[in-house]
Parts: structure tokens; C-alpha cells; sequence
């Protein structure tokens, strides 16, 4: 687990001003620290990035055993595991740690709002993109004159092929067949709207699903190949239909925000993850931080402690307060902005 660089030394200025709100332009961006492990970011998003992301969030995570056993259960089930809690809790990066362990490929995530539907997880089809392109190949946009239009071979009267304009979301690559399943995670379906869930019933029950798009194709046509949700993926389809060798590793969170029917409820394996103990808060800050933060971390677990017990807090504001107090001076100024990263997030503002 990497551990963030030593605090920078202060300078006459304060070496944590790197803006100093006077309007004189200065090279001060370049004497900004790293930043968090867990707030590093890989080139372009590549799938090696997405690794070191998974690891990141996975390391420093403490899982109880009730948790353990009710993740095993899900396992050896095949059946999804709907994980409660408060926001900050730990619900998604239980996703990552199931990845990271299990040494699987990086997790699907599926974020979910009021706006989402069943057929965004599943897959996505630009109609008009393919429109566009089949416009352009025959000439809609670029008159030819009657010998150019005679000559024109029939084959380019022909749309650019489907699967070039198919995109399976993370819930239709995560149905993929393979040697091995995929973590999906499912976040926040308490957001979504009320028939979701409902929606999502017959898929967890036949692990797959078809594309309408591509059944219509006639039945001698050949596999098409479509993109995945992982970056530079490629699947092939065959009679347009996905379904899964071995059901996904599906974790589905909740903030506990509204009640699921009875008949998706059916399906899941259920667990509440309540917030860290302090042994426990001290474990992730230690993965995190090396032992000389260890003095100035446990005044702010004691702090978030006590200040949890009051209102919702979650760990990942302990983790930035350790990190921000290595470089905050003076004293008063340490306070008031600590404070403010520890704020209740529900407290209503003022």
C-alpha cells in the first residue's frame, strides 16, 4: 500500500498556501504535494489505472466477520448481496476488496439515479449514429453527378455494420460468459426510480438477456461483434443473446432511503455494514498513513468519534483531515478548516 509522501516543510508563506489569494502569478502549483493514494488517478483511465483504483480502495478496507460470511453465502449462492448502511460506510468499497482479493478483473460499476433505466445497464444502440454514417457512405451529403451514381458499386449502398454502434453497459459486459466472474457493483438502487428493481427481476433470475436489435438478424448471419463497458472491450454476440457461464459477483448498495418489494428482496442475500470502531478506524489510517501521522491521528479519531455519535460522519472525512493536518499551520487556521472537513453531513446548512 503506497503512503503518502512526507508533509511538505513550511516556508515563510505557509507551505500549505499554494494559493495565496493576492492576484500575483507564481509557480506555487508545482510545489503542491502528491496527492492521496486514494485520490491518484492513472493516464487516460486505463485498465491498469482501474487495477491500481481497485487496489487503492481495497487495501486499507476492514471487513467484520458477519460481513465475510454474508459475502460467502452470496458467493456460493449466486445470488446478489444488498448491502445496507450510512453514506461512507464502506458499501462500495466492499466491491473492490471482493475484487482485489479474488484477483478478478476490475469492477463494473453501474451508478444509479431517479433517470436510470434496465436497458442503460444492459446495453446501448446509437440508431442515429449508424444513420448518420449510412447517410455518408451513400452521398446524402455530397451530391454526385448520374455517371458517379451509376458507377456506384451496390455494396456501398449497404449500413456500416450494427455492432459498431452496440455498447454493452456494465451490467450487460458483467453477463458476458468467462473462465471467471465479474464484481458488479450496483450503487445507491434506493435512488433509482420505483419500478427499477422490479425491472431487474428477470435478469438475476435467467443471468442473461437478449438484444432486439440483433435477434431481428437472420439466423445464418454471423456472430457480431460489440464494445463492453471496460475500456478498448470487445464481445462477440451470437443470435443476439448474452448470458452468463457463472452468475456475476453483484453487490447492490443502499442507503436505506426506501423499502424494495418483496419479490426482488426474494433474490438478494442481505447485510447492514455499520460504521467502523475506533480499533477498526485506527487499522484503515495506519493502511494509510505511516506511523509518525499515528500521534496527530488518533486526536482526530477521538474527534470523529465522538463527533459520529452526534450526527453521520464517514471515514473517508477522518482519512482527509490525517492527510490534510501534516500540512496545515498555524494551530487556528488547522482548526477551523478540520472542523469544516469533519462537518456533519446532516447538518443542514445555515
Amino acid at each position: 500500500m503506497a503512503k503518502p509522501d512526507p508533509a511538505p516543510q513550511q516556508d515563510q508563506n505557509g507551505g500549505f498556501r499554494i494559493f495565496r489569494g493576492n492576484s500575483g502569478p507564481h509557480d506555487g502549483i508545482d510545489r503542491l504535494p502528491p496527492p492521496p493514494p486514494w485520490r491518484r488517478f492513472g493516464p487516460g483511465g486505463s485498465v491498469a489505472a482501474g487495477r491500481l483504483g481497485d487496489r487503492e480502495r481495497a487495501v486499507a478496507y476492514r471487513v467484520d466477520e458477519r460481513i465475510v460470511d454474508r459475502v460467502n453465502a452470496a458467493l456460493h449462492l449466486r445470488r446478489p448481496l444488498l448491502v445496507t448502511g450510512k453514506p461512507g460506510s464502506g458499501k462500495t468499497t466492499l466491491a473492490f476488496n471482493i475484487a482485489y482479493e479474488l484477483g478478478l478483473e476490475p469492477v463494473l460499476r453501474w451508478p444509479v439515479n431517479s433517470r436510470t433505466t434496465l436497458r442503460q445497464g444492459l446495453y446501448d444502440y446509437d440508431a442515429i449514429a449508424r444513420l448518420q454514417d449510412a447517410g455518408l457512405r451513400r452521398g446524402w451529403n455530397a451530391p454526385q453527378p448520374p455517371s458517379a451514381a451509376a458507377n456506384t458499386r451496390e455494396d456501398d449502398d449497404e449500413p456500416p455494420g450494427i455492432g459498431r454502434y452496440i455498447r454493452l453497459g456494465p451490467l450487460g459486459t458483467a453477463l458476458l460468459p468467462g473462465s471467471r466472474p465479474r464484481v458488479l457493483l450496483i450503487d445507491e438502487l434506493d435512488k433509482s426510480d420505483i419500478d427499477l428493481p422490479n425491472d431487474l427481476l428477470n435478469v438475476l433470475e435467467e443471468g442473461g438477456f437478449g438484444i432486439p436489435e440483433l435477434e431481428r438478424l437472420p439466423d445464418d448471419a454471423p456472430p457480431v461483434e460489440v464494445m463492453t463497458a471496460d475500456e478498448g472491450g470487445r464481445a462477440t454476440i451470437r443470435r443476439g443473446r448474452v448470458r452468463c457461464s457463472d452468475f456475476p459477483i453483484m453487490i447492490i448498495t443502499s442507503n436505506g432511503e426506501r423499502e424494495f418489494p418483496p419479490a426482488f428482496l426474494r433474490r438478494c442475500l442481505r447485510v447492514m455494514i455499520e460504521p467502523p470502531t475506533a480499533a477498526q478506524l485506527a487499522d484503515i489510517v495506519d493502511a494509510h498513513f505511516s506511523p509518525d501521522d499515528h500521534a496527530a491521528a488518533e486526536g482526530l479519531i477521538s474527534t470523529f468519534i465522538a463527533r459520529r455519535e452526534l450526527a453521520d460522519l464517514a471515514t473517508d472525512q477522518l482519512l482527509n483531515a490525517v492527510f490534510l493536518a501534516r500540512s496545515l499551520s498555524p494551530e487556528t487556521t488547522r482548526g477551523e478548516l478540520l472542523d469544516e472537513i469533519l462537518r456533519p453531513l446532516n447538518l443542514k446548512e445555515p
